[in-house]
Formats: structure tokens, sequence, C-alpha cells
């Protein structure tokens, strides 16, 4: 049987199984349960269900990779991410059930008004359509590699259909259908991870024993790194990024708060953060270890190493040494990730767009609200495949970096904007803030070239600390003359 046809039965077999667990999970749904699920999820399901909903097919392809330079330094990050899920859980999770939110962008109109909320929505939306399209475009591309390419389809009708199967099976159910899929997408990664290390291990003889002490020995299977504060890997700089990535990248983000408020209360909600973060850990480091066996396995074969550290998992998994089972696993793993990084990000939009930036929860209900909904959420799929297209035929590798580096700008200043509006009870002028959003990238860009161009410092993750900071500071002079006037001056002109 030829490799393609083997990728495509994979991803027909998971596909009906994603549409059985979608057909269940959405029968008898409406806006509410396509919004927030019914406030009526079982935490522990959605605790399993984060774990996949934390990663991407990016994630899938790049960690094993990732021990090649870096060793398991990212579990010093990860560590650090399992702090900031507790911030999430007692400072975010009660605040955001408090209001009742549909979106948590709500909670910036009640705090400063109408232009804050908007600004942040918007934000969430160019950040989430970029990043959500370069993991698919990854995913995709691997795909026109193994399947559509040897078949000599175009890269077009690949998106196309894989964009319209992740319709389908969200279009009804919404976060409720999303938490789901995504338990079954953490099952089969979980799964497919596990398996792929048993048979990596089995192809070079080990014993689960001999297994553990060759990881053990093995360079690349370093965790901590203590030594050189200028470097990347440091500890601090690792585990303090993580704390600030999880708050800013989860807790504020849409599309992740959207599974943890279909809890039925905020002490659901916040057992299931606390669980997620800590089996995230244990789920990483599976990644990892599988990355040395990877890496002992090139040694001993003599298979060269590929020019991108990205590259390792598929050219192992695909090496004619293993058995087709691993080629299997390899590409049921991928898919899970990418069709519910893809799907979730496609309810997120739609939920973000069609009551942050329409309202039309306020102006609509029923049937109405449902046809507005279905409109945004085609409409978003329309725009997801377009970028993805877009990223096949224009970018370069340094096109892509800046597109992650544009997402990472993007949450900066709704970081700050969280920031100031918990941690500061003055009113601001509310009509000025997007020019603060749109103006503390800009500095924090001049702030990063200055740095590297005056004293050759490289800005890494801080730089989402300096966005935020520069934002905060934006925020405060905007607190300077009379902006509680200002307030009641928009009110009385709104009314």
């Amino acid at each position: 049987m030829s490799q393609p046809v083997i990728v495509i039965l994979t991803i027909a077999g998971y596909f009906v199984l994603l549409m059985i667990v979608s057909w269940f999970a959405s029968r008898g749904s409406d806006n509410n349960t396509f919004f927030t699920g019914n406030r009526q999820a079982p935490w522990p399901v959605v605790a399993f269900a984060m774990i996949g909903a934390a990663i991407s097919g990016v994630t899938f392809i790049s960690v094993p990779g990732m021990v090649a330079a870096k060793g398991y330094a990212y579990l010093q990050m990860v560590l650090g991410f399992i702090v900031g899920y507790f911030v999430i859980a007692f400072l975010l999770v009660p605040l955001f059930y408090k209001r009742n939110l549909i979106s948590i962008y709500g909670y910036l109109e009640e705090r400063f008004g109408a232009h804050t909320y908007r600004s942040g929505a918007w934000l969430f939306f160019i950040s989430k359509i970029l990043g959500a399209a370069v993991r698919f475009f990854v995913v995709c591309a691997v795909l026109q590699l193994l399947v559509f390419s040897p078949l000599h389809i175009p890269f077009v009708f690949n998106v196309i259909v894989t964009i319209a199967l992740i319709w389908l099976y969200t279009v009804q159910g919404g976060v409720k259908t999303l938490i789901w899929t995504d338990t079954l997408k953490s099952f089969c990664l979980i799964m497919s991870v596990i398996l792929c290390i048993y048979f990596v291990a089995q192809n070079l003889g080990f014993s689960f024993g001999e297994m553990v002490g060759a990881i053990k020995e093995h360079e690349t299977s370093r965790m901590f790194f203590f030594d050189n504060p200028k470097e990347g890997t440091y500890f601090w700089k690792q585990f303090l990024a993580g704390v600030f990535m999880a708050i800013a990248i989860n807790g504020l983000d849409q599309d992740m708060m959207q599974r943890n408020l279909a809890c039925k209360d905020s002490k659901q909600s916040q057992k299931n953060m606390i669980v997620s973060g800590i089996l995230q850990f244990f789920v990483i480091a599976l990644f990892l270890l599988l990355g040395t066996l990877l890496m002992i396995f090139l040694d001993r074969s003599g298979t060269p190493m590929p020019e991108k550290s990205d590259e390792i998992f598929g050219l192992v998994a695909t090496h004619p040494s293993m058995p087709v089972i691993v080629g299997i696993l390899f590409v049921l793993g991928l898919v899970a990730a990418a069709y519910s990084a893809a799907g979730s990000a496609l309810t997120s939009l739609t939920t973000s767009f069609t009551v942050d930036i329409l309202g039309a929860h306020k102006k609509q209900e029923g049937k109405q609200l449902t046809r507005t909904r279905k409109g945004v959420h085609l409409a978003m799929s329309a725009v997801m495949g377009l970028v993805i297209i877009a990223f096949y035929y224009l970018s370069e590798e340094d096109a892509i970096s800046a597109v992650y580096t544009l997402a990472s700008y993007t949450y900066g200043p709704i970081l700050g904007l969280f920031i100031f509006g918990m941690f500061g009870k003055k009113p601001v002028h509310d009509r000025w803030v997007p020019a603060v959003c749109v103006l503390a990238p800009c500095l924090s860009w001049c702030v990063q070239y200055a740095l590297h161009r005056w004293t050759g410092y490289e800005t890494s993750f801080e730089l989402l600390l300096i966005n935020a900071a520069i934002t905060i500071i934006g925020l405060a002079l905007l607190t300077l003359g009379n902006p509680r006037g200002a307030v009641a001056q928009r009110i009385k002109h709104e009314a």
C-alpha cells in the first residue's frame, strides 16, 4: 500500500471518529451551546481536553526536534506555565464567572468603555487568525508533501478540503463540540507519542530499563540551565517567560478561555485549570523523551541530521526500517493536533467576532442570531483558508517568523489592558485607548531594535512584558485630565 493511500485512510478514519463525537456532542445545541457549552461541561473532561487544546500541529512536529539544540530546556518554561495556570485559576476565572461573560473581552467594556472593548477584540482577532493560519499552514505543507503532491493535487485543493472538514464538525456544536473532540485529540496525541516511544525503543533493541538509562545518559536530556544568564535557555528567563506566556496566551485568549468558561462554576473551572496545567508538563515531557530516542536512532542508523530539527520526527517515523504503524501514528497525531487547533480557532473567532465586534447577541435572538453566527463561521473559515494559501505562495522562513512575532506583539497590549484594569481603579479616556494599543507594539519594536543595535542584546520572550509595560504607561497617561467626565459625556451621548 502506497504512502499517500495510508495517510488518506488514516485521515479518513480519524475524521469519521471526529464526526461521530461531534454529532453526539451537538445534539440539541443552540446559540448558548455554541458560545458557552451551556456551562455544563464536567471539569475532568475539560481538564483532559485542555491537554490537546494546548498542543498544535507545530508543537507535535517541533518539540521532539527541539532536543537537538536545547535539550529539555522547554520544560523550564512549562514549569512557568503551571504557575501561570494558578494565576489564571485564582485571579481571572472568578473575575470572568462573576460577570457571566460570553467573551472575556466584555470585561474591557465594563472597565474602560466601548473603544477599549473593541480594541481588545480586534487584537485577539488579528493574533488568532494569523497564528492559527500559520500553525495549520505547517500541517497542510506536510500533508501536501506526503499525500497531495504525489497525487498531483494542487495546494489550494488541499486547503479547501481540510478547512471544509473542520467547518463541518464545528458549525453546529461550537465550544461543546470542541471539548469532546479535544478529548479525542488528547487521547490520540498521548497514545501516538507513547506508542512511537515503544516502537522506536523496540527498533533500537532497548528494554524499558535500557531505554531509561540511554535517555538519561544522552547529552540532550539536560533539563535545567543555570550557568549563563545571557543564553535563551537560562532557567529564570524560561520560567518567568512561561508564567506570563501562560497568562497571556491562555488566560487572556478567547480561544482557550472559552473552554474553561464552559464549566458549571468558577470552582469547577479552577480545578480544571490546575489539573490541566500539571498534566501538560508530563505530556510535553513525553514529547521530549521521544526526541532523545529519535536522536539516538539517527546516530545508530547513520541517518544524516536534517537541515531543520522540525523534520526529525517525520524522517524517523517514515524511515524504511520502521514498521508502518509508526508512520500511521505520526500522521494520526499530526492530524489530531491540526484539526483540533484549527477547529477551536474557528469557534473562538466566530464567538469573538459575533459577540465583540458585531454585538449581535445584544441585537438579535433565536434564528436570526443563529444565521448571523453561521454566516460569521463560514466567513472565518474562508479568511483562514485564504491566509494559509497566501503563506504558501508568498512566505519564506523569515515571513513566517515575522507572523509569530506579530502574534506576540498583539498579546502585549491585551496583557497590559487587563493588568491595568484589574489593579488600577482610575477611569481613562476610552476613545484614545486604540491609539495606545497601536503605539505600544510600535514602540516595543523600537526598543527591541535599539537594544540590538546599540548593545547587541537579543530580545526574546521579554518583548511581551515590554509591550505590556508600554501599554500600562500609556493607559496611566490617559487617566490625566478629566476622564471620568469624558466617560459621563460618552454615556450621555449614547443615551
